[in-house]
């Protein structure tokens, strides 16, 4: 704080709150526990602030000042124990930077020999119906309705929560016009296979849930989940991942705006976790009438997927769990086709062309389609892409894809302008009255879908 303002500081560290008593000056400046936060308050406005932290029954105190010296002055009972320049500690500034060893895993190369072929392609509709079953009731993927539903979704008086069903979080902020758009992604499995590509993947899936519920994303935070950073290989996770972050929030211009570093998440028997560089991204709605919702409207309406499909499997819940298939690369990502696909969407929120906007992610697209279907009752009908395996088509988690639903005396527009827009897309079905339907041959019913999914996280926790 202090070289970012030019200014110094005055710190009395036998003012601040500690948990345990006798601490010496460096454990207090060099404890990293939790819950702190320090801020500058305007000179005279103290009494104001006390009255804050008493009303939320929480501890503060004044531990010191800002000055104009440009240097950190630590003082313990009196005695002045620490001088040191503020830019010296700062990275950019005077502080050391380390240069850790890193080296590519064994595993990586491996993944990257996977051959599709290699796994059997889906028979027939009824093991597509299972594989949906399977998917559905998947704690990867399954609702965490038995989460939220044990808190109160409208808490607080200064905002409150739309309560519809999108990609992300839609809170309204009261007394205005404007709402705040929150979504939190990371898939590890990505990240292990190719963590800069999965790493990038996770910001840019961020960034596509903000822009399919209407939102402009603003900037994001993170919480990175590794093993010891002392082995090279876990150090490599953590270097590519850096560097696909950097990637994505430099295209969608959301910068880190905090977060934190945890590693040494390992155990001995099982090793390193996988590295989880969860991004937590922040966006922005101006009016109320931008918000678009994930949920298909009414039978009838035509369905698209924009973005396009592609012959991968890689890292899917599919193959990863139901075919077991644990060593494949990172999904299919183009980061510059992903932003194309993030500026054709808004353009039909815009414009008022489109009922429902999804982005194709774990489960694949009929997963996508089964959201989208599930909260209204409904049902779909779709057709092949004959140009790919059908399990990819179905199952598969290549990137950059959003599925929306069209109105039928809408179709025209819409298709003039994603023509304009150099975007693929092409036409899936439409939505159908209660069934999940592919080439007319039933999967299942909506209604058994959502028994499925909505309860399979609740069974799996009170077993």
């Amino acid at each position: 704080m202090s070289a970012k303002g030019e200014h110094g500081m005055e710190i009395y560290l036998d003012r601040v709150p500690t948990r345990q008593s006798n601490m010496v000056p460096f454990e207090i400046l060099l404890s990293e526990s939790q819950e702190r936060m320090l801020i500058v308050v305007q000179k005279g406005k103290e009494a104001e602030i006390q009255a804050i932290f008493d009303k939320w029954d929480l501890n503060c105190a004044q531990i010191g000042n800002v000055t104009d010296t440009g240097r950190l002055h630590f003082y313990m009972q009196g005695e002045l124990v620490a001088d040191v320049p503020a830019d010296d500690l700062v990275l950019g500034g005077g502080a050391p930077v380390y240069h850790r060893e890193y080296r590519e895993p064994a595993y990586y190369q491996q993944y990257q020999k996977f051959d599709i072929n290699s796994v059997p392609d889906i028979r027939d509709t009824e093991e597509c119906s299972q594989i949906a079953k399977f998917l559905l009731q998947h704690p990867n993927i399954a609702s965490r309705r038995w989460v939220y539903e044990q808190y109160d979704s409208m808490v607080g008086v200064a905002n409150r929560s739309t309560n519809q069903p999108s990609d992300a979080a839609i809170v309204r902020v009261r007394g205005t016009q404007k709402s705040i758009v929150i979504t939190v992604d990371c898939n590890s499995r990505y990240v292990h296979a190719d963590p800069e590509q999965g790493c990038a993947i996770a910001v840019a899936e961020a960034a596509r849930n903000i822009t399919c519920s209407g939102g402009e994303p603003v900037a994001i935070t993170n919480c990175l989940n590794f093993g010891n950073p002392y082995v090279p290989e876990v150090y490599w996770q953590f270097v590519g991942a850096i560097k696909g972050m950097k990637k994505s929030c430099e295209k969608f211009k959301t910068p880190v705006t905090g977060g934190n570093v945890s590693f040494y998440n390992q155990s001995s028997d099982e090793g390193p976790v996988f590295p989880t560089p969860t991004i937590g991204m922040l966006g922005l709605m101006e009016k109320p009438e931008m918000q678009m919702t994930l949920d298909f409207k009414k039978e009838g309406d035509l369905i698209f997927l924009i973005g396009q499909s592609r012959n991968d499997l890689g890292s899917s819940e599919y193959l990863y769990s139901y075919r077991k298939v644990k060593g494949s690369p990172a999904p299919y990502f183009d980061l510059e086709e992903e932003y194309r696909v993030h500026q054709a969407v808004k353009t039909l929120i815009v414009e008022k062309l489109i009922q429902s906007a999804h982005d194709v992610s774990d489960g694949g697209l009929l997963v996508t389609l089964a959201e989208s279907a599930m909260p209204r009752g409904l049902g779909f009908n779709i057709n092949p892409d004959r140009g790919i395996r059908l399990d990819a088509f179905l199952f598969g988690e290549s990137q950059s894809r959003v599925v929306v639903s069209v109105k039928a005396e809408g179709l025209d527009l819409f298709t003039e302008t994603m023509q304009k827009t150099g975007v693929p897309f092409s036409l899936l079905g439409k939505v159908h009255a209660a069934d999940f339907r592919f080439e007319e041959k039933p999967l299942l019913t909506s209604a058994q879908a959502k028994e499925l999914y909505d309860n399979a996280l609740g069974k799996i926790m009170e077993a």
